[in-house]
């Protein structure tokens, strides 16, 4: 008998986040987009600060490979930034389009209380991310608040770093090819094999890959057997990464994971599920 999904389908919302630069932390945003994975795909992704100043450098360093889009605003007045007003204004127009169904607001900044409550006023959800120094009002505003450097603690304390073990026919990126031994050589007349395109795409596959598959899986619902539900894992994932498998020679998310040792596939009627082993 199957045991039952912990998840059956995965949320298909369409959800936006804005970041407050100069009050959020860029190393968490990829725990924060794998979390907003709950809500649906992080399809709106805007980020707001003067970057003039040498601090947000680690944020610049992000707008690209997230494809996040920046939006500059200075410092009108010596200690103080519109920034706060203008992720509240692109807010508003956001939520009265109609289209945003989750809102994902990364600051540690009590301004942002009030745009809190009016999005949840419209029965729309807003996850909160900041740190152990964010106001009660701001946290509580929130359909859910996240302490991000408490949380990103209390997983690797729980999850230790994960063994990356790769095939090799997969791993082979991560050191050089080596000759192959003479005795390998083809006879004479006959042509030496030639590999194919799939299984030199199959050799892009890295750690950096698998890690971003095993902290997918730690986030998505588990059953009781530790088994999380495949679809879940990928749209996590591909909120973090616009990765696609076809890109490292599979035509399907579960033939790529059958091939990394450090999770376990299990086929069921009700879809493809997914246990971390190592």
């Amino acid at each position: 008998m199957d045991r039952p999904s912990p998840h059956p389908t995965a949320p298909t919302g369409n959800v936006a986040l804005l970041i407050d630069a100069d009050n959020a932390s860029h190393a968490s945003l990829d725990y924060v987009l794998t979390v907003l994975a709950e809500l649906g795909t992080v399809n709106v992704r805007r980020i707001y600060g003067n970057w003039r100043k040498p601090a947000l450098k680690g944020w610049a360093d992000l707008t690209l490979r997230y494809g996040i889009e920046p939006f500059q605003q200075f410092d009108v007045t010596k200690g103080k930034n519109a920034t706060d007003m203008k992720m509240t204004i692109d807010a508003m127009d956001l939520l009265f389009r109609g289209r945003i169904t989750g809102f994902g607001i990364m600051s540690s900044d009590s301004d942002f209380m009030p745009l809190a409550q009016r999005i949840r006023q419209e029965g729309v959800p807003v996850y909160g991310f900041g740190t152990d120094r964010t106001p009660e009002g701001f946290r509580e505003s929130c359909s859910r608040f996240i302490d991000v450097s408490r949380a990103r603690a209390l997983q690797s304390e729980a999850e230790p770093e994960p063994e990356l073990v790769l095939p090799p026919a997969i791993g082979r990126t991560r050191e050089a090819a080596k000759p192959a031994p003479a005795s390998t050589t083809a006879p004479a007349g006959k042509p030496a094999p030639v590999e194919s395109a799939a299984a030199n795409q199959k050799r892009k596959v890295d750690a950096a890959l698998v890690k971003l598959l095993v902290d997918a899986y730690a986030q998505s619902r588990q059953d009781a057997q530790k088994f999380a539900s495949l679809s879940e894992v990928g749209q996590r994932a591909g909120n973090r990464s616009s990765f696609d498998t076809r890109n490292y020679g599979f035509a399907r998310l579960s033939d790529l994971i059958e091939q990394v040792p450090n999770f376990q596939v299990e086929r069921r009627d009700n879809g493809v599920f997914v246990k971390r082993v190592r």
